[in-house]
C-alpha cells in the first residue's frame, strides 16, 4: 500500500477535530453524512494533485466544514489545499514559493 492511501485510511478511521470541536463530533458529521470521510476527499485530490500527504486539518469557517490538506507534489512542489468537507470541492490552493 502507497504511504499516502495507508494515511488517508488511518484518518478515515479516526476523523480529526474541527475547529476545537473534539473527535466525536467530527465523527458524528461523517455518519450523519454532514461531511464525506478523508479517505473519499484524499483520493479526490489526488486525481487531481497527486503527492504525499504531509499534514491535515478539519476547521470550520463561517459554517462550512473545511479540509485542509498539506502536500508535496510529486516535483517536489509544497502546496495547501483547502476543500469542502462536504463535496470535496477545491476551495483554495496555495504553494509555498520559499525556495
Amino acid at each position: 500500500m502507497r504511504p499516502a492511501a495507508a494515511l488517508a485510511l488511518i484518518l478515515s478511521l479516526t476523523p480529526l477535530a474541527a475547529g476545537g470541536q473534539d473527535f466525536e463530533y467530527a465523527r458524528g458529521a461523517v455518519e450523519r453524512g454532514e461531511i464525506l470521510p478523508l479517505a473519499e476527499v484524499l483520493a479526490l485530490l489526488h486525481r487531481t494533485h497527486p503527492g504525499r500527504v504531509i499534514e491535515v486539518d478539519l476547521d470550520e469557517d463561517d459554517g462550512m466544514m473545511i479540509y485542509e490538506v498539506e502536500l508535496v507534489t510529486e516535483d517536489g512542489r509544497l502546496i495547501e489545499v483547502e476543500l469542502d468537507a462536504a463535496s470535496g470541492r477545491i476551495l483554495d490552493l496555495d504553494e509555498d514559493d520559499e525556495d
